[in-house]
């Protein structure tokens, strides 16, 4: 029979492309959970903040560990920006920044 390790050689060409689709797949949905929970920090930052409450401790409850959080009254708008970097592997690898911005009006007797 002389297709008798054909398979093997198959699987073991294909295994390396099979793993790092695996890695870019496990990567792409840890960014994309970093970048949800981004927006859901900058959008309780900025209402909070255009309710007179400090708009950067409440992005810091709902933001993921290690980002930065910026709260900035332009007029009666509030911009709130949460910014955070994900490091696919742990940080064995470089990181890429995820960012994500929320506005807000300020509430009528909030204050500016």
């Amino acid at each position: 029979m002389p297709d008798g390790g054909s398979a093997t050689a198959e699987l073991a060409v294909s295994l390396p492309a099979l793993m790092l689709m695996l890695f870019v797949a496990l990567t792409a949905i840890g960014s994309v959970r970093t970048q949800l929970e981004c927006v859901d920090a900058a959008r309780e930052a900025a209402r909070a903040r255009a309710r007179g409450e400090p708009g950067e401790a409440a992005g810091r409850r709902v933001a993921p560990p290690g980002t930065v959080v910026v709260v900035v009254v332009e007029g009666d708008i509030v911009r709130a920006t949460v910014s955070a970097r994900v490091h696919p592997l742990g940080g064995r690898l470089p990181g890429f920044a995820v960012t994500a911005d929320a506005t807000a009006l300020i509430e009528p007797g909030a204050g500016g």
